[in-house]
Order: structure tokens, then sequence, then C-alpha cells
């Protein structure tokens, strides 16, 4: 069992628990981000399914096996917010190269790539968006992918070089849309309550299991009605729930679930894993500075374009909107947006020095998540949002002058 997840000892105490059928109905994976927790939540779910002579065991061939393996088995559900596409992007450099080389790992990434897409994907199983207006525009996009996928998925023989490369950016960029136009930053209740109506129709064979990643990024009233189903959940149903940030979820829902601990990986053992995994044994730093790596625009660039966009209102500037959303590529994928704010965020710490500062602080990291908040939930433009957070760090700066200048 788990021999696809490297280096985290927390697997052999879910093995031992699976073995010894003692697993609860509802769990918790807690740890920080690339430490292996959706990929694990996904091998339990294959694991608890499997219907071979040696339970788990990862080259098994039953038919429940081979559908986990490739993310299309049904009786699972993966829900919550999550940035898929630099993933995405970097299985599809792996699956180019080994076509490219012929190399001996080509069906190993072409698995890769297949699951980064459908890591994405499944979060549009009609389960989940049944009765959402956006179902009709979401199907196009899914069909499109679908078409797409289809070509490079066993057992079809992969098109040469050239072709395969198109597609996977075909793909790459109907993922980004999907991902950017249609997935929510938070999870709506109405997904808690569709999942929680699928999860009492028994199963026709092994047990279902429902994902739901970023779990302390529910609203209160999402956190409610998955706390009723938690609270009993089905006979044959496993909700697994994944965070980064395990006090931010709600205490009640934490005495429903047991926690399984995630370590965070040395640095020599993320250099493994993206040697095992994107086969790249030249890279020596983290994991996620490889998955940015990706980026349409280098994470230096993002950091420097906050750092000097936070500097101009705080010399009382107007810093010119425009040109930041175009140094930053347009804020495409979402994920350079995070990581612009980010930067803003760490370019203000000065101010934590004095008591005054850490007051002005507060205030500007408040505007810093109302200005994420208005672009991922009220679909602002990242321009205009910014517009607004120039407004807002100006007027700070204006009550709080001479202290907000010591950020500089």
């Amino acid at each position: 069992m788990y021999e696809n997840l490297l280096h985290q000892e927390i697997c052999s105490v879910l093995e031992k628990d699976i073995s010894a059928d003692c697993l609860p109905g509802a769990v918790l994976f807690s740890g920080s981000s690339g430490t292996g927790k959706l990929s694990c939540a996904l091998e339990t779910a294959r694991i608890l399914s499997c219907t071979g002579p040696e339970k788990g065991f990862w080259m098994c061939t039953c038919q429940s096996c081979l559908q986990h393996k490739a993310l299309v088995n049904q009786n699972v559900v993966l829900a919550g917010p999550r940035d898929c596409t630099l993933e995405t992007a970097a299985a599809a450099s792996v699956l180019g190269k080994a076509c490219e080389t012929n190399a001996s790992y080509l069906k190993s990434a072409r698995y890769l790539f297949l699951r980064s897409v459908r890591k994405l994907t499944m979060r549009f199983n009609p389960v989940l968006w049944d009765g959402d207006d956006k179902v009709s525009k979401i199907a196009a996009v899914m069909s499109e992918i679908d078409e797409l996928m289809e070509t490079i998925d066993f057992p079809h023989e992969l098109s040469g070089t050239g072709t395969l490369s198109r597609t996977c950016a075909q793909i790459q960029k109907l993922c980004e849309k999907l991902e950017s136009t249609f997935l929510y930053d938070s999870i709506p209740v109405k997904q808690i309550r569709n999942v929680s109506s699928w999860a009492r129709i028994k199963s026709g064979e092994g047990k279902k299991t429902v994902i739901i990643e970023n779990a302390d990024r529910m609203l209160e009233s999402v956190r409610n009605a998955l706390l009723k189903i938690l609270e009993e959940p089905p006979q044959d149903t496993v909700f697994i729930l994944t965070t980064s940030r395990r006090n931010a979820v709600m205490p009640t829902i934490l005495s429903r679930v047991r926690t399984y601990q995630f370590r965070d990986r040395t640095l020599q053992e993320q250099l493994d894993v993206v040697q095992r995994i994107f086969h790249d044994t030249e890279y020596t730093g983290t994991l996620q500075e490889y998955i940015e790596t990706f980026l349409s625009v280098p994470p230096a660039q993002i950091r420097l374009c906050a750092e000097k966009f936070f500097r101009e209102i705080a010399l009382n500037h107007l810093p010119d909107v425009n040109q930041a959303v175009k140094e930053c590529g347009g804020f495409d994928p979402r994920l350079i947006f995070r990581l612009f704010l980010a930067g803003m965020v760490e370019a203000q710490k000065k101010l934590m020095f004095t008591a005054a500062g850490a007051e002005c602080s507060a205030l500007c990291v408040d505007a810093f998540r109302m200005c994420w908040n208005n672009v991922t939930v009220f679909n602002q433009s990242p321009a205009a949002a910014l517009e607004e957070l120039v407004r807002t760090l100006s007027k700070i700066n204006r009550l709080h002058g001479m202290v907000f200048k010591a950020a500089v």
C-alpha cells in the first residue's frame, strides 16, 4: 500500500488502520502544501475500493484499481479549491520529453499528465454541480477537454511529438479556463448538500470516498452543512478532508474526524520527489519552487513587481496598475495574482516592528484579503481589484503616513 507516496511515514499508520478495519468514516489529512495529502487521499480511495486478492497492492489489476489509477472511478467525488494548472504544465513537460526521447518512463509520464488534468476535471463532477447555473458552460469546456484527452489516453498510440505538444497545449489552455472561470475559491454549500445526498446512495461495489480539499477555507454555512453528514457518515462512505491550516478548521468538525499529520519533507526528499515523479535530475530547489518554474512569469519578477507596487503607495505615489498587470502576464493563471498579493504581504512586514505599525499591518493584510476575494468570489478583474486596493491602501497611508513609510 502507498508505494507511490514518497517520504511520508504517516502512510504506515494509515496502512495499519485500513488493514485492521478501523479507519473511521471521517478523517483529516493535515500538513503543509506539497506534502502529498491529495495523492494520499486518492490512493486511500483506491485501496478501500480494491477487489483484488491482495487488497491495496499498487500493481493490482482489478477493474476498480485500474479506474482509480486513471482517476475515472465513479465511487470518488473530489471537491474544493486548488491551483491545478502548474502541475498540469509540469506533467505536460515530462510527457513531451519522454515522447521525444522514447524514454523508459513514457507510460508513467502519460499517467502523470492524465492524472494532473483529472485532478482538476474531477471537481466538475455533475454530482457536485447539479442545480448550478454554470453547468451548461462547464459542460462545453469539459467536452473539449475529454475529446482531446482521448487521443492521449490508453490504449491509443501517441501521435508524433509535434502533434502531442499541440494537444497538451490546448488541454492546458482549457484547464486554465476551467479553473480561473468556474472553480469556486470556497466550496459552495449547494455542493456539500449534493454530495451528502450522493453519499447516502448505496454503492454497487466497494466503498465511496468524498475528498474535500482545503477544508479550512469553507464558509460557516458550508461547515455547518458538512457537520451534519459527518455526525453520522453513511456506512460505506469515507470522508477525507485536507488542510494546510488545521487550527482554522471548525472545532466541531475536528471533534468528528481523526487527524493524520503529514510532515514537511526535507530538501533532499523533495529533490527525490522531483527526480522520481518529474524526472528532472538537474533541479536543486524545493518541490514548490520547481512547480512555480512553469509559471508564464518568473516568481522573482512577480515578487519584484509587488514590492515596487507597494513601495509606490507607501511613498504616497499612485502606482501604474496597467503596467503591473502587463508585467505579471495579465495575472493568468490566477495563481500569479495570489503570488503578487503574497509579495505585497511580504513587503509590508517591516511595519510589524512597532505597535502602531502592527495595527497598520493588520489593516493592510485585510485589504489584501479583500482584494483577493474581489477577484475570486466577486469576479472582479485583477485590474479593477488592484485599483480598489490602491484606494484602500492610500487611505491607510493618509491615516498612518509616518508609520507606513517605515515599510519602504
